[in-house]
């Protein structure tokens, strides 16, 4: 009885059969992991509420959710609703991030949800084993995220005058 046991309990860890694979699901997962990290970092050093774990997750999960279809077998053609799902459920928690002040006339969280967004598909991109693909994307994300802001020109808002004080709705996030 305790052999049988013994033996259904390895069974169940079998869907990882060698170091090879373990090695390449690690990768994965931390390449994953270490993408969303960097850019959630610069979302939190710009105080925003989705910083360095939000982000971490969600690229984890999103590999995740590549990476356990493939270990199972699912043709690579049926993968496209495996990938329609994390793009709408990651669109769902993008939505949870955006704010709306309506006495303002202010949008906030745009760029959060956007760069959470992005986030998942580096996830989905790791999580296929595309990890140069994987890192060129996360350097463009975040050239978007944090140099772009400062080659973007100051705009006065009409209430103000002041260009220090514009709407800046989409960097709010």
């Amino acid at each position: 009885m305790v052999e049988e046991i013994w033996a259904t309990i390895v069974s169940e860890f079998s869907d990882v059969p060698d170091l090879s694979t373990t090695t390449r699901i690690t990768l994965r997962l931390v390449l994953a992991a270490i993408l969303g990290g960097i850019l959630g970092y610069e979302r939190e050093r710009k105080g925003r509420s989705a910083g360095v774990r939000t982000h971490m997750l969600v690229a984890v999960g999103a590999a995740l959710f590549v990476i356990g279809p493939l270990q199972s077998g699912i043709p690579i053609e049926d993968m496209s609703r495996v990938l329609q799902g994390i793009v709408q459920g990651i669109g769902f928690l993008g939505a949870g991030a955006i704010m709306v002040h309506t006495a303002q006339h202010q949008v906030e969280g745009l760029t959060t949800a956007a760069s959470i967004w992005a986030t998942a598909g580096i996830g989905v991109i790791a999580g296929l084993g595309l990890e140069a693909t994987a890192v060129l994307s996360a350097t463009v994300v975040l050239i978007i995220l944090a140099v772009v802001p400062l080659i973007m020109p100051k705009v006065s808002t009409p209430e103000t005058g002041d260009p220090s004080k514009r709407d800046r709705s989409s960097d709010r996030s």
